[in-house]
């Protein structure tokens, strides 16, 4: 509010149900806050960072959002999110409400992982999207040799023409977690889901991540987005 006041982005509670389950409920966090996406990709883009997981790990930027995770052991995971957009009138989880829901396993280890998430997001009180992601990464403990994570998400725009209702996205990026000071990045994706008969729009990346001092670092990006035609 023209910066003359306070505003407080978001607020969460975090709390253990038994020894193998943690649960959150919030105001203005992401419903997938517990998420374990097997994605060691840590550039500082919000398009690629997602690791092409766009739509299936809930983020809709709306006020009210609860999660819970439960750790099997041995690296395995499952977790589910809810996110609600409800007013005074329309309440949570109600048909008048547009409400959001995730789910995901995961396998992860110090070298390796896999993910699979889904996401089902209304957008009125008739129609939804439906998403479906995988994500996978490999990290070898050979010095030198980079990280790599890919992810591939699809979906169906519930409110789209039948021959252009299917999306895509995907994601490839490669970091080098001890190059020099600091960790090298690049990655390349698609910055907007790919509609059925619509163009393919990539992003490509670089970064590098730094420390300047004991308290500070530092991280140059560079990068390039393929725009529509038109634009």
């Amino acid at each position: 509010d023209g910066g003359s006041s306070l505003v407080v982005d978001g607020i969460s509670y975090t709390l253990p149900l038994g020894d193998k389950t943690t649960a959150f409920v919030s105001h203005g966090v992401e419903g997938s806050a517990l998420f374990n996406t097997a994605c060691v990709y840590e550039g500082p883009s919000d398009t690629l960072s997602s690791c092409g997981n766009v739509s299936s790990a809930l983020d809709e930027d709306v006020n009210t959002s609860a999660g819970a995770t439960y750790d099997f052991g041995n690296g395995f995971t499952a977790s589910i999110a809810y996110e609600g957009q409800g007013d005074s009138t329309a309440g949570l989880v109600t048909k008048q409400g547009l409400d959001a829901y995730a789910g995901q396993f995961a396998y992860t280890t110090d070298s390796y992982g896999v993910s699979i998430t889904s996401a089902r997001i209304e957008t009125s009180e008739t129609e939804d999207d439906t998403f479906t992601a995988l994500n996978a990464f490999f990290s070898p403990e050979e010095g030198g040799i980079p990280s790599i994570s890919v992810g591939y998400e699809w979906g169906l725009d519930g409110s789209a023409a039948s021959t252009d209702e299917k999306t895509s996205s995907y994601f490839v990026g490669l970091q080098w977690d001890e190059l020099g000071e600091g960790v090298f990045g690049i990655a390349a994706g698609t910055h907007t889901p790919k509609t059925e008969n619509g163009d393919e729009l990539m992003m490509y990346e670089a970064y590098y991540s730094y420390p300047i001092n004991d308290g500070m670092t530092i991280t140059p990006l560079i990068y390039t987005k393929n725009m529509a035609s038109g634009t």
